[in-house]
């Protein structure tokens, strides 16, 4: 039996992608901040295990993996999914802490999950697993007045990169998916401000799919990136 534990599992794409992997028989992990949300997607499944955290806090985050460890027995899969986009505008509009904010999550806290799955990976037996971070389409090419978030999302691909080259000892391989509008609730507030002209969308069921087909991968083969994006995002050349 499979097992994978994602972060930001309370809503959006962490969510989206939770239900999918439960739908299939995987034993998930739920983590997020909120337990409500979690709570209340982990009642129709046996195989949920719900995880209250916080990602930026480094106590928290091995307190959660070592409490699915002793549930679950082993972890197959992250999904590195936390994140926040943090405010809009030129940088000379941005405090340090909203910088400092938005570091601590999409950074720190991809950190910190990184570190303990890498942990567990590296001495269970048998030894091995798989680690999937969500980037962004940010990760390659800035939204207008988003400074902090595309920063942290560059350095997410440097994370990428040496967990994965780190990893191949140990038979752990890691992974990123960058995504580009997928309709949760941070683009439906984009739609709402912009009703005349709605930016192109694909479905977080997508994102689900493709996360899903990254982990039933055999330890040997590796996605190292996957974009997957509106057809019609603004992203190639000047289209």
């Amino acid at each position: 039996m499979s097992t994978i534990l994602i972060t930001g599992a309370s809503d959006g794409i962490g969510a989206a992608t939770a239900r999918k992997f439960l739908d299939v028989g995987w034993t998930v992990g739920l983590l997020a901040r909120r337990t409500g949300p979690l709570r209340a997607l982990a009642e129709d499944y046996r195989r949920a295990i719900v995880l209250p955290a916080d990602v930026t806090d480094e106590t928290q985050v091995i307190g959660a993996f070592a409490e699915f460890i002793q549930r679950a027995g082993r972890l197959d899969v992250l999904f590195n999914n936390a994140g926040q986009f943090g405010p809009s505008g030129p940088i000379d509009t941005v405090t340090l802490e909203d910088w400092r904010r938005v570091v601590d999550v999409n950074l720190t806290g991809m950190f910190l999950c990184a570190r303990a799955a890498f942990s567990q990976m590296r001495h269970q037996h048998p030894m091995g697993g798989r680690i999937i971070n969500n980037g962004s389409i940010s990760a390659h090419a800035p939204r207008e007045g988003a400074v902090a978030y595309t920063a942290t999302k560059h350095a997410v691909t440097g994370l990428t990169k040496s967990l994965s080259l780190d990893g191949r000892p140990h038979d752990i391989a890691c992974g990123q998916i960058d995504i580009g509008n997928a309709r949760t609730g941070l683009l439906e507030e984009a739609v709402a401000r912009n009703p005349d002209d709605p930016p192109p969308v694909i479905e977080v069921e997508e994102v689900a799919r493709a996360v899903l087909h990254m982990a039933n991968l055999p330890l040997s083969a590796n996605i190292q990136f996957m974009t997957l994006m509106a057809t019609k995002m603004p992203y190639i050349g000047r289209g």
